[in-house]
């Protein structure tokens, strides 16, 4: 166990180091600034390249919400979620005060410039209201109203901060996205129920052009040494 909360600490680290980074160091960057869909892409390579890396120790989840949506859907047993979910919080700081030590040596630095914290209404980019945060999960589509996060620990990360207003807006940032992922591991769990064994061998089978007579390899998994 300790191996995977040790990935999943350094891994969300990375998520905030290189997702909020981008967002702080670079969006805004005089001419050759990344933009919306730069910060967007940023944060995609950062969950792929640590899926790769630590995929196979932790199952990558770098988010309470993914670690709760799975718990929901019967895939990670409940008793290991709160030190995934303390780990990941702990990593987002990290890679926090990482950034802070990188921006704040640049001049102008304010963290009263957002510092890539989450909110709504008067904090939010496009001065979007609550309603609109909730309903908006993409960030291609939401950077411009919430500063978008589904990720309750990048959330913390910089709200930590900032402070003031990013603290007190924070509790949206916990709810929405926790609610999203086990009202999804739930609907998953529902939807695969009904699945016999025999149902997904044939699809196997199928997908694969096994003939019925001959055997299926067994699956494989093993913790990491």
């Amino acid at each position: 166990m300790s191996r995977k909360l040790t990935a999943e600490f350094f891994g969300t680290c990375w998520l905030v180091l290189g997702g909020c980074g981008s967002a702080v160091l670079a969006a805004k960057f005089p001419q050759v600034g990344i933009g919306l869909l730069g910060v967007a892409l940023a944060f995609g390579l950062t969950v792929v390249t640590m899926a790769y890396a630590i995929g196979h120790i932790s199952g990558c989840h770098l988010n309470p919400a993914v670690t709760l949506g799975l718990v929901s859907a019967g895939r990670v047993r409940a008793a290991e979620a709160p030190g995934y979910i303390v780990a990941q919080v702990l990593g987002a700081a990290a890679g926090a005060g990482v950034l802070w030590l990188i921006a704040s040596g640049g001049p102008g630095f304010s963290l009263e410039g957002g510092f890539a914290a989450n909110g709504y209404g008067a904090h939010s980019p496009g001065g979007y209201g609550l309603v609109s945060a909730c309903l908006t999960l993409v960030h291609l589509i939401s950077i411009p109203i919430t500063n978008t996060s589904v990720n309750p620990a990048r959330s913390t990360s910089q709200a930590l901060f900032v402070g003031g207003w990013a603290m007190a807006q924070l509790w949206l940032f916990w709810v929405a996205p926790i609610a999203g992922a086990v009202l999804a591991g739930r609907v998953h769990a529902w939807l695969g129920a009904e699945d016999s064994l025999a149902d997904r061998e044939a699809a196997v089978r199928a997908a694969m052009a096994i003939a019925p007579e001959e055997a299926l390899a067994p699956a494989t998994a093993r913790e990491p040494r």
